[in-house]
């Protein structure tokens, strides 16, 4: 009984959370077909969002970004064929095509040095996955900041995000492509150790996959920033431009 309420309260919740936000303009001038082709197995897709739920994120990150999505590497490049792997409010995890997200800008973020294996292996885990619900924990911890956001200076907003209960059949969209990477030991955000002595390999601790948002992917120093257009060669001399204001 008692889980059916939480059930109908989390899908309540959902809902409002992920109403559209009137006022939202996409800046990104490339074309989906680019970013498509742009796109590698296991390269991380961050989504500006236009939500509820996407204003409280940003809030809480201090950042732009408020949603990821894992690139599954599927045999089609085509934006409109399902290939990224998603954690959604309404429907769980799930796989989305390209084109969901056509109207947002967008970020890839790509992982440096995975041998084609490794790569098998990340897509492998967020699949195994696919079917599970969205963690109704965080839809709660999220809505304090849509209702109210409290003054916290910003160095303190990371330690109030613990998103979700780490439950293993629930997830949020970076948790579960931070447990994706951890599964094969791949950084993201790790803490470093002391320094030894001179020559030392130096220790590195894993974060706990609920601590981790989407910013983490583009702030990483193992994940590069892939730029479409200046991935396709981009010669600014090539630009027909208009004189007119």
């Amino acid at each position: 009984m008692l889980s059916r309420i939480k059930r109908t309260i989390g899908r309540s919740l959902a809902a409002y959370l992920t109403k559209t936000l009137p006022g939202y303009q996409r800046m990104d001038i490339v074309s989906l077909d680019d970013i498509a082709a742009s796109l590698q197995p296991c390269d991380v897709l961050l989504v500006e969002g236009n939500t509820r739920i996407s204003v409280a994120i940003k809030y809480l990150t201090q950042s732009s970004w408020s949603h990821s999505c894992l690139y599954t590497g599927d045999d089609t490049a085509a934006p409109d064929q399902p290939s990224l792997i998603e954690a959604d409010v309404k429907s769980g995890v799930q796989l989305v095509p390209l084109t969901k997200y056509a109207d947002m800008n967008v970020r890839i973020c790509r992982p440096v040095g995975l041998s084609e294996e490794e790569k098998a292996s990340v897509v492998g885990f967020a699949r195994e996955r696919i079917g599970h619900q969205y963690d109704i924990r965080n839809i709660l911890d999220l809505m304090r900041y849509v209702i109210q956001r409290p003054a916290v200076p910003n160095r303190y907003r990371r330690s109030l995000i613990a998103l979700g209960s780490g439950e293993p059949t629930r997830a949020i969209c970076s948790t579960l492509i931070a447990q994706s990477f951890q599964f094969i030991d791949y950084p993201i955000m790790p803490r470093r150790g002391p320094e030894g002595d001179d020559g030392e390999v130096p220790v590195f601790y894993r974060r706990h996959f609920t601590h981790y948002t989407p910013r983490d992917f583009d702030l990483s120093p193992y994940f590069r920033v892939v730029k479409p257009t200046i991935e396709q060669h981009f010669d600014f001399r090539t630009m027909n431009w208009n004189e007119r204001a």
